[in-house]
This record gives C-alpha cells, structure tokens and sequence, in this order.
C-alpha cells in the first residue's frame, strides 16, 4: 500500500482505519487498554470470566467488518485496499508504567506472553484461506459454542483457530451498498 499510494492519501486511509478501531473498542466495556503502534491498532481486554472472552471475540468480529467497510470505501475511491489480521490470545499480562523519570515520557507497557503471542498471531500467514481473525486455543477453549462454530482449526500442531466471522449490523449495511 505505502508503494501504491501518496503521502496525503496514506495518511487519510491510516487515520480513518485508526479512529475507526480507537472508537469501536472504546465501546466494548472490558476493553482496558488501546494503543496505537505505526499502523496498528491493539486492544487489552479485562476477561475474568467466560462471557468476557465472547465480548472480545465479539469486538474482533466488529473490527474484521470495519476492515471490509473501509476496503469498499477505498476500492470504491479506486485506492488500493488494506490488509489487516486480528490476532487474539489469552492469559495473564503485566502492566508497567516506563520512561525516564523527570520526563514527559511515561508511556504503560503491556508485557507477558500473551501480549507476544498475540501479536504472533497478528502477523501469522496475512490473509490464510481468506481469514483475519487468528485466535490462540486458550481464547478457542473459552469461547460459547456459537462463536467456537465461527471458528476453523488452522494450525493443529500450534492450536491456532481462525474466523472470518464478522459484526451482522455492519456487514447488512455493507451488504446494502
């Protein structure tokens, strides 16, 4: 894309995918954390209990939709479309606050293995069999049965599922264009 494109229309597309994911995990409840890295966009979710893992699974499903709304946008512009991947993963993360004390930069930190692994994920074999969505066994294993039927084994010697799944609302809208 950043061959593709100008200067100025790299920095509308990157923007609109940015503020676009900023604001719809802003409306997830257990969402604790967003941060923006390049032209990334993460998310740190509070899931002590089972129904919380389908609440991020469910914002997954919303951001792989978004991702088909702006590349309609963008073909529709005659732009190059974006490609993206959603990793997912489960498990304990540390938060610290780093920077060098005096200055303005005190930045949180999200460390652990499951920070590692999902962002793995993320980066995990761009756009396999067509699916976005890649998901650890631990998010697999505490899935509901409806989103585990959403799911495709990928990896079985990792346990690595993925899905293609996306929000309804937004992908009847998209449909509807």
């Amino acid at each position: 894309m950043t061959d593709a494109q100008k200067r100025p229309v790299l920095a509308k597309i990157y923007r609109s995918f940015i503020s676009e994911m900023v604001a719809m995990f802003n409306g997830f409840p257990k969402c604790r954390e967003i941060s923006i890295n390049g032209d990334c966009v993460w998310a740190v979710f509070d899931t002590p209990y089972k129904q919380d893992v389908d609440s991020a699974f469910s914002a997954a499903c919303k951001a792989n939709a978004l991702i088909d709304v702006l590349n309609y946008k963008l073909k529709k512009k005659g732009y190059i479309t974006y490609n993206a991947n959603i990793g997912m993963d489960y498990g304990r993360a540390l938060m610290i606050q780093a920077g060098y004390k005096g200055s303005a930069i005190k930045d949180i930190i999200w460390m652990g293995d499951v920070v590692n692994s999902a962002c793995h994920l993320c980066s995990e074999e761009r756009g396999y069999w067509g699916k976005r969505i890649l998901i650890g066994s631990d998010v697999y294993l505490n899935l509901n049965n409806d989103n585990k039927n959403l799911c495709d084994v990928f990896d079985t010697s990792r346990d690595i599922y993925t899905s293609n799944a996306v929000n309804t609302e937004i992908n009847n809208w998209l449909k509807g264009k």
